[in-house]
Order: structure tokens, then C-alpha cells, then sequence
């Protein structure tokens, strides 16, 4: 059972990123506050929940979120910056839009940049456990897939209206044989043999 908060004397806001292992398209990340006595039956870890589930939950968490944002980052700053700091910066973009602003922050990981002077607390495995962090990792899957499906119809065939960009044996392939788009992160490697991660 997901607990609803992780400290009590704080407004507090959960955070959680989408593409990190991917070969393709930016980060997302989310943010999420919602109510004290926030419950839901079905909410966990996106990765846990089929893609329709996750869509049904998106609408419900707008809905009962007392604020919600995304923040995103792109290929290019991915190879800038490289992926871990893509990551926070996609969640510090996500807090800044945050129609009000945390006194706390709990972050899914082990690690986190802090952000401002708003104290955080990062905790692994963080969307099994806090209700915000889940509803933060819903929108971020969500609206990074529909984002892979939307630029898939210029590049169909390396299959990013299924793999959304990970490192599938198709994905793979396609690009040691066609080769980058301008959607790629260029500085991911990209072997023959190379573990799925589909998420």
C-alpha cells in the first residue's frame, strides 16, 4: 500500500522522470502535489500498470491534483549536459511550473541536484511507495509516450510508436543500418547486442 506522504508539516510535491534508458527523444519529468488524505486503489509505479490503466489514472490525476506540471528536455541536452543531469534539470522544470510552490520534495532515485532552498528527501524505489511520486511517474510515461508516437509518423521505421524510443532489437538494428535521426541522442552507445529495457 502506496502512503499518501512522506512528512506531514510541509506542502509536498513528488517527482519522477520518464526515457532515461532511451536511445531516442527527451526526458520527461513530472511533479505532483496532491491532497493530505489522497487515496487511490490503483495507482502505482507506471512500469507496474498496462498503458490504458496509466492513461485512465493521467485524467484523474489532473483532475485531483492540487497542482501538476511536466517539465521536458531534449535530445540535444541530453548529449549536452549528459543524462543524469537531464534528469534533474527535466524535474526542476516540472517544480518551477507548479501552479504552487512545495515546501518539500521527495524525488524516485537515489540521487537529485537540489532545487532552490526547497529541501528534499530522494527515496529508491520512491514510486512503489508515495502515492505523489507514482502520479509523477503516470503523467511523465504518459506524455513522453505521446510525444514518441507523435514524432514515430516522421520515422516509422524505427518503430517508436511501440518501443517509444528504447533500446529494442528493431531500434537497434534500424539505426546501425539507416543510422541517427535528429531525434537521437548521439551519445548513447548503440551496439549489436545490448539489453532490452522496455518500459
Amino acid at each position: 500500500m502506496l502512503s499518501a506522504r512522506y512528512q506531514h508539516e510541509l506542502i509536498e510535491a513528488g517527482c519522477d522522470e520518464a526515457g532515461r534508458g532511451c536511445l531516442a527523444g527527451p526526458v520527461f519529468a513530472a511533479a505532483v502535489i496532491l491532497p493530505h488524505d489522497f487515496d487511490h486503489t490503483l495507482l502505482n509505479d507506471s512500469k507496474q500498470l498496462p498503458e490504458n490503466v496509466r492513461y485512465e489514472l493521467r485524467i484523474e490525476i489532473e483532475q485531483r491534483a492540487i497542482a501538476h506540471a511536466v517539465g521536458i528536455v531534449d535530445n540535444i541536452e541530453i548529449d549536452e549536459i549528459n543524462i543524469l543531469n537531464a534528469s534533474f534539470l527535466a524535474m526542476h522544470r516540472a517544480i518551477a511550473k507548479l501552479a504552487l510552490r512545495p515546501g518539500f520534495l521527495i524525488i524516485d532515485g537515489n540521487r537529485f541536484n537540489r532545487y532552490e532552498a526547497i529541501p528534499h528527501q530522494c527515496i529508491v524505489e520512491g514510486d512503489c511507495k508515495y502515492f505523489s511520486i507514482a502520479a509523477a511517474s503516470i503523467l511523465a510515461k504518459t506524455y513522453r509516450d505521446d510525444y514518441m508516437k507523435q514524432i514515430a509518423a516522421e520515422h516509422p521505421e524505427y518503430g517508436w510508436h511501440t518501443n517509444k524510443g528504447y533500446p529494442t532489437n528493431k531500434h537497434r538494428e534500424t539505426i546501425l543500418k539507416i543510422g541517427f535521426t535528429p531525434y537521437h541522442r548521439r551519445t548513447f552507445r548503440v551496439s549489436a547486442e545490448q539489453d532490452e529495457t522496455l518500459i
